[in-house]
């Protein structure tokens, strides 16, 4: 009996943990949510897909499958007529407004790299060096983008208005800013310039903050100057955030709608597709299928991007 006690416990500390582990695992299988707790969790995820699918997807799809339809929105489900690809068709041939807006969109996009994004780049840098009142100036360059486009619309009148506007005064000129066609789109995009470059240096901001130091450091042993380290060295180290802000800017200078809807409904020189959308879905001649078909195109030409970003992102994952 003496003989077998240690080969009896070394079997007993081999198969112990064993043993344990399937308690363990017992146990585990055991514990789970009961009673309220089961019904919190289940409210917690029902509530937040059910908002999700009733005021995202389910709009979406409605507004693809309304886009081959028409329909101006008076009386039920019975009045929508199937019209196929009729509305797509108008709208690249028989819609004259589609193409000067199809390029002021595209005017938006280029002046929304062109000047907000090197200015909120130029912005961040400075602001990363820790320079004295940094945090005010943070404040005051991001306070813009906390403000809606229609009312960046109405701050700028009061430098564009015809009568008493601050830059006639100063130049001395006698331009309807808002009002002249050949100007009006000019115009604007300063004024959303002025507010997506808070945005662009906030995200630039926050990129420079995650740069190791060490990049740095090496570089400045190098020898290598300010500008040369950033272009060479920080800023592709910063391409997670490029990506990020190209994706961004694309999709401003796709749902841009405020402030051409606040200066003049989006007509006379400041066609924009989302302007279009509202025009004719809630206008006088309303047209729920033409304007469902505008908003579509939309809608494919953001997921184009969006499809590009994510990409981006699951390979940088990898």
């Amino acid at each position: 009996m003496s003989q077998d006690y240690p080969l009896v416990a070394a079997q007993t500390m081999i198969h112990a943990p064993a043993e344990e582990l399937k308690l363990r695992r017992r146990g585990r299988g055991r514990r789970g949510l009961h009673g309220a707790d089961r019904i919190v969790v289940l409210l917690m995820v029902a509530i937040p897909t059910f908002l999700v699918l009733a005021l995202v997807w389910f709009p979406a799809v409605s507004t693809v499958l309304l886009s081959f339809t028409s329909w101006n929105g008076i009386g039920g489900l019975g009045t929508i007529k199937w019209v196929g690809t009729t509305n797509y068709v108008n709208v690249f041939t028989n819609y004259p407004p589609f193409t000067p807006a199809i390029e002021h969109n595209l005017l938006w996009l280029v002046c929304l790299f062109v000047l907000a994004t090197p200015l909120g780049m130029f912005l961040a840098v400075l602001l990363d060096k820790e320079i004295k009142g940094s945090r005010i100036y943070q404040t005051a360059l991001y306070m813009p983008v906390v403000l809606s486009l229609a009312l960046v619309g109405f701050i700028w009148q009061l430098f564009y208005s015809y009568d008493q506007g601050l830059l006639n005064a100063v130049l001395g000129t006698h331009i309807d800013w808002y009002g002249d066609s050949n100007v009006n789109i000019w115009a604007v995009l300063v004024a959303s310039s002025w507010r997506q470059v808070g945005y662009v240096m906030l995200l630039y901001l926050a990129g420079l903050k995650g740069v190791d130091p060490t990049l740095r450091e090496a570089a400045a042993v190098d020898g290598s100057g300010e500008t040369s380290t950033f272009f060479r060295i920080i800023f592709p180290v910063m391409r997670p955030i490029n990506v990020i802000v190209f994706v961004i800017t694309v999709i401003e200078s796709l749902r841009a709608f405020d402030l051409v809807w606040v200066v003049n409904k989006g007509r006379n020189g400041l066609e924009l597709i989302s302007a279009l959308v509202t025009q004719n879905i809630v206008g006088e001649a309303s047209r729920i299928g033409f304007g469902s078909a505008l908003a579509t195109i939309m809608l494919v030409i953001a997921l184009v991007f969006i499809t590009i970003y994510l990409a981006t992102v699951l390979r940088e994952e990898k």
